[in-house]
């Protein structure tokens, strides 16, 4: 029976000959062009915020699906005024930023939090943007 011994150059050939077949098959995980376009709709998203627009439901569901099926999943009837407050929780604008760009005192958006907490069956010892962070 014959012997067969790999040198390291031999090796570096055959490592090299399957890298290029496995790279052929392998497709890029994400198109530059699309991550741009990620970046714009957040940034507007955001902007949407600030403004507290009511086009802000409307964008934030066209960028973000998922997080509405999410949300209906564990409470279908919430009103929009309970998700647009989930998706300032979602981009985590702090409790003063909330309150100053929706015109209400902190104490308000206080409130605001402990009701969907409840709705949502957020955990008290959780943090709520940690939460929203995962979904």
């Amino acid at each position: 029976m014959a012997e067969f011994k790999i040198t390291r150059s031999s090796a570096a050939r055959m490592y090299s000959k399957d890298e290029k077949i496995i790279m052929k098959n392998v497709k890029p995980e994400f198109n530059l062009e699309d991550l741009n376009q990620k970046f714009l709709a957040q940034d507007e998203i955001i902007a949407l915020a600030k403004e507290n627009s009511p086009r802000l439901l409307n964008k934030f569901r066209l960028a973000y699906p998922d997080f509405f099926d999410k949300i209906s999943s564990i409470q279908p009837n919430l009103k929009n005024s309970e998700l647009i407050f989930c998706i300032y929780l979602k981009l985590n604008l702090t409790t003063k930023e909330i309150a100053t760009y929706t015109y209400v005192t902190p104490k308000a958006i206080q409130n605001r939090k402990n009701r969907i907490r409840k709705k949502l069956n957020i955990p008290s010892e959780l943090d709520i943007y940690k939460w929203f962070n995962d979904i």
